[in-house]
């Protein structure tokens, strides 16, 4: 016992079953991700509008992004093993109940397209020209598996009603919802395949906040126009989401021979809408970093939530400006110190 049990062979067990512990944690996966701070990426060459004419003084728009990652056991332990910048949040956070990483990626990549539309709106209506562009109502994106509208609502129809009040945004729907609680019934009105449909559907409560209730889809909503200038986007299927809406409207007047930056790089995030206000949008920690790794001059956030105060903390440096809307960005950006 004493030759089996001496220190040497000990502690060369205890060493190998450290090692075994610490591969476990670093390769298993647990139920949390990480948001980590991605370097702001230049616009240049991602929009192309015809006959551009963009300005080439050395300047440019930067749009900012958050990664992605599953945090293994040992990150979701240990904040010392997590990248800079990283914060730790539930799956439940990116991922509604119900629904797979896979189908939210798959949402985020549609609200994105939505996004492009209304900047490129914004931007074309800021340049002067005229044209038609509605909100259309929200389209039901994948549906949570313990939704009460499966086998009722069906993807791809667009919820244009609830509870008597039209539905044009997002944000009708919601207001529409928070009059409610979870298990109470909602009357929709729906568009499917161009017929009107109405059902009364018992929402569920959401994940993240028990008080909230739920139809349980993924919302996508729907912008109705026909640009007069065809603007075409090539960003990769990597990217996603409504926050670069800001960014895209500033690049598309730059691609019109509008000098926005002014010889400066500008990088921008905040979701815009079809009126030119600029809302809130996550990971504004992260997005921060992502713009001062880029060595930007500035970094325009919406005013909207806490977004300005938030990026404000983790600048050092930076100069920040807050924004209520397209044209407000535009003046701040006017009246900016060009460089020396």
């Amino acid at each position: 016992m004493r030759r089996w049990l001496s220190p040497l062979r000990l502690a060369a067990a205890g060493a190998i079953l450290l090692v075994v512990v610490f591969v476990y944690l670093v390769t298993q996966n647990s139920d949390k991700l990480l948001e980590v701070p991605d370097k702001a990426h230049s616009l240049a060459g991602l929009i192309s509008v015809p006959g551009s004419t963009r300005q080439k003084d050395g300047g440019g728009v930067y749009y900012v992004d958050v990664l992605l990652q599953k945090a293994s056991l040992l990150q979701a332990s240990f904040k010392t093993f997590r990248p800079e910048g990283a914060d730790l949040i539930p799956q439940q956070a990116f991922v509604p109940s119900g629904l797979s990483y896979s189908q939210q990626l798959k949402v985020d990549q549609e609200t994105m397209k939505v996004s492009q539309t209304k900047a490129s709106v914004v931007a074309l209506r800021a340049l002067g020209l005229k044209f038609p562009a509605r909100e259309g109502g929200v389209r039901v994106g994948a549906l949570n598996s313990d939704s009460k509208a499966k086998g009722i609502l069906q993807p791809q129809d667009i919820v244009v009603e609830a509870d008597g009040r039209p539905v044009h945004t997002s944000l009708d729907l919601f207001n529409a919802l928070s009059r409610h609680r979870p298990g109470d019934v909602v009357r929709i009105g729906v568009l499917r395949n161009g017929k009107r449909l109405n059902f009364r559907i018992r929402t569920i409560a959401d994940s993240l906040d028990p008080h909230r209730p739920l139809i349980g889809f993924a919302p996508i909503e729907v912008v109705k126009t026909k640009l007069p200038v065809p603007v075409k986007f090539d960003l990769g299927r990597d990217v996603g989401g409504p926050s670069a809406g800001l960014a895209f409207a500033l690049e598309v007047m730059e691609q019109k021979g509008r000098d926005i930056d002014h010889g400066l790089r500008i990088a921008a995030t905040g979701e815009i809408q079809l009126d030119g206000s600029v809302t809130s949008i996550g990971g504004v920690k992260q997005k921060t970093i992502g713009a001062r790794q880029a060595h930007v001059d500035a970094f325009l956030v919406p005013v909207d939530g806490d977004n300005a105060k938030v990026a404000k903390r983790y600048a050092h440096g930076l100069r920040i400006i807050p924004v209520k809307n397209f044209q407000q960005a535009l003046r701040a950006l006017a009246t900016l110190p060009r460089k020396a």
